[in-house]
């Protein structure tokens, strides 16, 4: 056995969606990160160890953009095959391979050291290395999903649902209650040329037929989330047991649909089975303001809106499978979008203790809209901005420009609703042929355009009425925001449609300045990503873009252009 210390400014203690979008927001905004994960892949529910596809805001116009975007699109690029192992492996590289983050796999903490009402450190034990694993750090975000800091800390927390008095919600039961959602262990089917055979296990459950299936889908578009345990058991301390009991229904419900009845199975085998339960709900931390149903369908419109959702509040049944009188959840319904505030990322008792992901401050039932990875994908990026602002500031998480934290994530590409991103003093000077580019909303308008629609080989002009000190250019392109495709499939059909890079986006182009010694120019001819940031050190008065090939689409479609 051996420890090692380490010093940063911030340790993110859990690696799904919402951990890894901290960190790497943190780290890219000039911060010393620590990403700690348990496990040894990254992602969460989205993982190859659960394998649950990322879901977000409903409605057009309305997918997450930021970090979540790069990754899904790094992933069409390189994942042509739908493999995995290649998603875990573009997960594993943004995180590894990024300055100023060290990444820290299957390390679990287990003890805080704690100087009053602020953290210290956290240690954490490395199974694979048998090393602990002290890290001290500025401040510390909890993106476990589980909250594992909250019993270390005495970080105030919340569990189960509220009573409909509580905060004055019509979606909670009237008593409270410690009942949760509950956990999936998740199966995935692959289609064959040929019949193929299921032998199950013997331990497996048997249902010879359709009536423990009442109101549950079970075809080959389903993802089988409705195998679901644990609402009205502890959802973390139970977490083993309940999966043992899902295994069972997970082999049995395979085999009722492969053997029992005629499904349609016969040409698809089981291609995968989780054996790590992927979990909703569980511990959600008490923050400086607890965001509610009422705060949800009141589209959320808060001074310090630094993320949204637009998921329905899909609260599912406590039973789970066993629920069999009606569908298993209740769809209520939420606007989209609807923003969720910077004060519910912050520890309202835990100085230098902040959150992002499913366990942040908010109700039970608001917390059934604002759980989608994507949406937690946003609230990561957004919290490891804000962070970053308050060492460079060297004040409380509480006391940053939220302003300009704002503006931040939207010149990072995270779109916020109801807001207009501010544009920089050199973009602002510029004479703009195309004057779209520079109206602050980088995404389609209600009509689904708001963009320059260009020619192949049609110019862009920002012009000065002096040289300036340029650094570089921002460009947001077309990435179709309403395409169907989440990051993976469900199951795997002989023929699977989709899942590329958008022909939408602008694959090649030109850069020019005219220097005072002539013109300097920069080309990209392999862009498949939205967001783009070409770099230079010059000066120059006048600034030219030029799309030359899409990746497949007729016109070259651009949202902004920013000199910086």
């Amino acid at each position: 056995m051996k420890t090692l210390e380490h010093n940063f400014d911030l340790c993110v203690v859990g690696g799904g969606m919402a951990g890894m979008c901290t960190a790497i927001s943190a780290a890219r905004h000039g911060i010393k990160t620590a990403l700690v994960q348990d496990r040894p892949v990254l992602g969460g529910n989205a993982s190859s160890e659960i394998r649950m596809h990322i879901c977000g805001a409903h409605g057009k116009n309305r997918r997450e953009t930021g970090i979540i975007e790069e990754i899904l699109l790094e992933n069409y690029h390189r994942n042509t095959g739908l493999n995995y192992y290649i998603w875990d492996s573009v997960l594993y590289e943004k995180a590894y391979f990024q300055e100023n983050l060290t990444l820290f796999l299957n390390c679990t903490v287990n003890k805080c050291e704690m100087d009053g009402n602020k953290i210290i450190s956290v240690t954490g034990w490395s199974l694979t290395s048998e090393t602990f694993h002290v890290i001290k750090a500025t401040y510390f975000a909890d993106c476990s999903g589980d909250s594992v800091l909250a019993p270390l800390t005495g970080a105030s927390y919340m569990l189960g649902r509220e009573a409909k008095s509580d905060y004055g919600e019509s979606i909670p039961p009237e008593i409270a209650d410690k009942k949760t959602m509950g956990m999936s262990c998740l199966f995935q089917i692959r289609e064959t040329d040929h019949k193929t055979v299921f032998i199950p296990p013997n331990w497996a459950y048997v249902y010879e037929n359709d009536a423990p299936f009442a109101h549950k889908g079970h075809d080959e578009n389903s993802n089988w989330w409705w195998i679901e345990l644990g609402g009205e058991q502890d959802s973390i301390h139970d977490t083993e047991e309940i999966k043992h009991e899902l295994l069972k229904i997970a082999f049995g419900v395979w085999d009722h649909l492969k053997n029992r009845g005629d499904h349609g199975f016969d040409n698809w085998e089981l291609d995968w089975i989780g054996f790590l339960p992927g979990k909703r709900e569980s511990r959600r931390y008490k923050g400086k303001y607890v965001v509610t149903q009422n705060d949800v369908e009141s589209e959320g419109r808060f001074d310090d809106l630094i993320a949204y959702g637009g998921w329905t509040m899909d609260d599912h049944f406590p039973a789970g499978f066993y629920h069999t009188a009606s569908h298993p959840t209740i769809y209520h319904p939420a606007p989209s979008p609807w923003g969720l505030p910077y004060r519910s990322l912050i520890s309202e008792n835990i100085e230098n203790l902040c959150f992002a992901g499913r366990n942040i401050s908010v109700t039970h039932a608001a917390l059934s809209s604002s759980r989608e990875m994507a949406t937690c994908a946003l609230l990561g990026q957004a919290l490891g901005t804000a962070v970053a602002m308050a060492v460079k500031d060297k004040c409380n998480l509480d006391k940053i420009n939220v302003k300009e934290l704002q503006n931040k994530l939207m010149f990072d590409d995270c779109w916020l609703p109801f807001r207009k991103r501010k544009l920089n003093s050199i973009t602002s000077e510029a004479v703009v042929s195309h004057p779209v580019l520079t109206n602050g909303y980088d995404r389609p308008d209600e009509n689904g355009i708001n963009q320059a629609q260009l020619r192949k080989g049609e110019k862009v002009v920002y012009s000065f009425d002096s040289f300036k000190k340029i650094k570089g250019v921002r460009l947001v392109f077309d990435s179709d925001l309403n395409r169907p495709e989440k990051n993976m499939p469900y199951n795997f059909p002989l023929q699977i449609k989709g899942y590329k890079t958008p022909k939408t986006l602008v694959k090649s182009y030109k850069l020019i300045f005219s220097t005072p010694d002539g013109d300097l120019e920069i080309t990209e001819n392999d862009n498949y990503q939205r967001l783009n940031f070409k770099y230079v050190d010059t000066e120059a008065n006048k600034v030219t873009f030029i799309p030359l090939e899409t990746n497949g689409d007729e016109i070259c479609r651009v949202f902004a252009m920013d000199i910086f």
